[in-house]
């Protein structure tokens, strides 16, 4: 029984191993099929990539082959653009030769022909020249007989004949002599006359100043009616107080809103109308606050004059100037003279006296510092005895003022003899300051009067319709009625207004007249 078991259990383990030495037989067949068939797909697999490898490169070969031939062809064509510029330049360059070589041949024909003309003109010339050598040999023969035959008649020698003939030419250029010098004499003024016109007039065009008429009164504005009685005090106490101080009349009267501050000392006057401004603004108003306000602003107003002065100096150009004369020249600026303001007619004196003296060839510092102290008397001629001229002289001589500048102040008006050419050049300067149209009242006046003569006097022709006086009244214009006169009429007109204007008016320099005659023909297209 343990046998049989024994037995069967080895049967058993040999089945076993059978099975799987069978088992082990077929998975290594199994493998090797599969194996096989792998290879046999990856082969596949290869042969496929390969294939299509070599068709994208044949596809490349074939698409660079194509971009290469269509490079070259592009190129091919470029080159034969090139070609063809270089032959159409070269054809073209062909062309212009042609034409230079035409020019030149013709060019040389008229050449050919120019020396030609010029070989005969010259053959002429030396033909010409021959026989005017022959006419002037027998003229010089001619001559010497004639001369010959002069001597024998006159029975003089050709010495007594020379002196007597340069004798009688002594004579001759004696009178022509002084009859030059005449003439000469008379040109060199007129010369004189238009460069002296012509400095000043530089001068005028060049220096422009502008000037305030200036009176004697000065307003000041309330704020009300009832600020006059505060103004005048109980009893007037304010008011009498503000004059006292000030020295200025106070003129509160029916007028609304304004209170009058007279006075002939410009300076004062200012004072007192600031000082009232003041008072009015601060509303309180008595005795010792109007002497308080009033002290305070006499100081401002010499500050101010200072700086005024000082403006003006810069202004003028001068330097190393005395504190005195600054001062006085501020005080020029509130002192007037026929409502013209002194501080800027000095001002503009000194640029007319620098100017005409630059043209001359003087010193224009200097003339400008005698201009600019002409009148610098007047802001002192209140205080010292003599007029301004003689006052402004003794107060640059007293702050340190050269010769020049004394002698120029105080001879500017022609009082005393000229000794200094800058003097007469202050006069000159002053003249044309103070006459220059719209500088003076009274000058502005003259000069709108005599403007509307020219006009006045124009019109009073038959067949003008209107005249205008322009340039400062150096020239009339006048407008004919192209219907009443003519071309020859205007002509004539012109010259009469001319006459006209000579007889009836007084005037400086030229009168331009000018006749306008104009015709107008109007259609209408429609």
């Amino acid at each position: 029984m343990g046998n049989e078991i024994t037995a069967v259990l080895a049967v058993s383990e040999t089945v076993t191993a059978i099975s799987a030495a069978l088992a082990l037989i077929v998975g290594l067949g199994i493998g090797l099929v599969i194996e096989r068939i792998s290879r046999g797909a990856a082969y596949q697999r290869r042969d496929e990539i390969i294939e299509q490898a070599r068709q994208e490169a044949e596809n490349v070969k074939k698409s660079q082959e194509l971009e290469a031939k269509e490079e070259l062809i592009s190129r091919r064509e470029a080159v034969e653009k090139e070609l063809n510029a270089a032959r159409e330049e070269q054809r073209e360059q062909e062309r212009r030769l042609d034409r230079r070589e035409t020019t030149l041949g013709e060019l040389q024909q008229d050449i050919n022909k120019k020396e030609r003309m010029i070989e005969g003109v010259q053959t002429k010339l030396a033909d010409r020249q021959k026989q005017m050598d022959a006419r002037e040999a027998e003229l010089e023969q001619v001559l010497r007989e004639e001369r010959d035959q002069l001597f024998q008649i006159s029975g003089l020698s050709p010495e007594a004949a020379q002196d007597k003939l340069l004798t009688q030419l002594r004579v001759e250029l004696k009178n022509e002599t002084g009859a030059v010098i005449l003439k000469h004499n008379q040109e060199l003024k007129e010369t004189c006359d238009k460069l002296a016109r012509e400095a000043v007039g530089m001068a005028v065009q060049r220096c422009a100043a502008s000037h305030a008429s200036e009176t004697t009164v000065s307003t000041v504005d309330i704020p009300n009616d009832d600020m006059k009685g505060r103004i005048i005090g109980r009893e007037g106490r304010n008011i009498r107080a503000f004059e006292k101080i000030t020295g200025v009349d106070v003129i509160v009267d029916d007028t609304p809103g304004v209170v009058i501050v007279s006075a002939f000392d410009t300076v004062r006057r200012e004072i007192a109308r600031l000082s009232l401004a003041k008072l009015i603004q601060d509303g309180r108003i008595h005795p010792s606050r109007i002497e308080e306000i009033v002290n305070e602003t006499e100081k401002e107003m010499d500050e101010h004059i200072r700086t005024l002065g000082n403006e003006a100096i810069q202004e003028a150009g001068i330097v190393d100037v005395h504190e005195k004369l600054i001062m006085l020249m501020g005080r020029l600026n509130f002192r007037v003279s026929y409502s013209q303001n002194v501080r800027r007619h000095s001002i503009e004196v000194a640029y007319l006296t620098g100017l005409l003296a630059e043209s001359l060839g003087l010193d224009g510092t200097l003339a400008r510092r005698c201009g600019f102290f002409h009148d610098i008397g007047k802001a002192a001629d209140h205080e010292m005895e003599g007029g301004h001229p003689a006052v402004g002289a003794e107060l640059l001589k007293r702050y340190g003022e050269g010769p020049e500048v004394v002698h120029a102040a105080f001879g500017h008006h022609d009082d005393i003899r000229v000794d200094h050419i800058y003097t007469v050049l202050v006069a000159s300067a002053d003249a044309i300051s103070a006459a220059r149209p719209g500088a003076r009242r009274e000058t502005l006046e003259k000069y709108v009067r005599r403007l509307e003569e020219l006009e006045a006097l124009a019109c009073g022709f038959p067949g003008v319709d209107h005249a205008y006086a322009v340039q400062a009244g150096r020239e009339v214009r006048c407008i004919v009625d192209a219907k009443q006169v003519n071309d020859r009429e205007a002509a004539k007109m012109c010259r009469d207004i001319a006459k006209g204007i000579e007889q009836a008016l007084t005037y400086p320099g030229e009168i331009k007249v000018t006749v306008l005659r104009e015709t107008r023909t109007i259609q209408y297209a429609k």
